[in-house]
């Protein structure tokens, strides 16, 4: 097994056993918000439960501080629909009910905004924005929305992405013949083959993943690049061990080998044929590949 095979595995190992890496050690857990009816702590204009609520979701988010993980809490629940369009968002309440300061609720509420998701405007206050003014190509909003209600449209509009987006890129990456491109993408079937051997879906997954971002991101179009953090999220949120809807085999192995061969020869036609291939193999996918229109 290659060193970089054994480092990603070992890495995948640990993060899925909830421990720390090194550079993590610093993180702290974003606190558990308090009881409803805990003294001290005001309840919400109008009685809404909803706000103060913290799911599983958040607990298990990631490590990203309380700036972090106040931002993952409210993108979910607006997202989800517990915090409905137009709902106002009182600053100050917010630092109340989730004890954290004034700075760490206004920054995360510039975060939600930069996403489309709350607008901020003088004399009206801060409010939730309609479905329409999200950045629905968001990757925290591509995850939020995967594991709420909208979770079938969700995934079934990622695919549908993947199948224009990815094709193509395979197409252009041949064009541009870097070895060291071409090394790494072998490296990553080359750990998806270990992974897989030894049943580590979460080692291949994140193989996958990087594979697929890579490949975007050596296709020479900058507008394409720009999308590679949505085909990682595609890849979380509807092939990984997270949903278990699909698992490692060969068929798939053997399909990105063949990618990177095209690459390697330079065909761009025969770079994306296996693309297309590898999509179809995804049972997700393959319900919504586009078919022939009757004319």
């Amino acid at each position: 097994m290659s060193t970089l095979a054994h480092t990603m595995m070992t890495a995948a190992r640990s993060a899925d056993s909830g421990l720390a890496s090194p550079g993590e050690l610093d993180r702290y857990p974003y606190a558990e918000a308090p009881a409803v009816d805990r003294v001290g702590i005001p309840a919400w204009d109008g009685g809404d439960p909803e706000l103060g609520r913290v799911g599983r979701r958040a607990a298990g988010s990631r490590g990203r501080g309380l700036h972090g993980q106040l931002v993952q809490q409210l993108g979910q629940m607006i997202v989800s629909g517990d915090l409905g369009a137009d709902r106002p968002l009182v600053p100050e309440e917010i630092g109340q009910r989730f004890e954290v300061s004034r700075t760490v609720v206004r920054e995360s509420l510039r975060v939600l905004e930069a996403k489309g998701l709350v607008s901020a405007r003088p004399n009206v206050g801060t409010r939730v924005r309609p479905v329409s003014d999200w950045n629905l190509l968001d990757p925290d909003i591509i995850e939020w929305r995967a594991f709420g209600p909208q979770r079938d449209d969700q995934r079934r509009e990622l695919n549908e992405l993947r199948w224009t987006i990815e094709p193509l890129a395979a197409r252009l990456a041949a064009g541009h013949g870097r070895e060291d491109v071409q090394q790494r993408l072998a490296d990553m079937v080359e750990i998806m083959g270990h992974a897989m051997a030894q049943g580590d879906a979460l080692t291949f997954s994140r193989a996958d993943s990087e594979f697929h971002s890579l490949l975007i991101q050596v296709a020479g179009n900058r507008m394409l690049e720009h999308l590679s953090g949505i085909v990682s999220a595609a890849l979380q949120v509807s092939g990984g061990p997270v949903t278990g809807c699909d698992r490692p085999n060969e068929t798939s192995l053997a399909h990105h080998g063949r990618i990177c061969d095209a690459l390697a020869a330079g065909d761009g036609t025969a770079a994306e044929a296996a693309m297309r291939q590898l999509l179809t193999v995804h049972p997700e996918v393959e319900r919504v590949v586009p078919a022939p229109r009757e004319h």
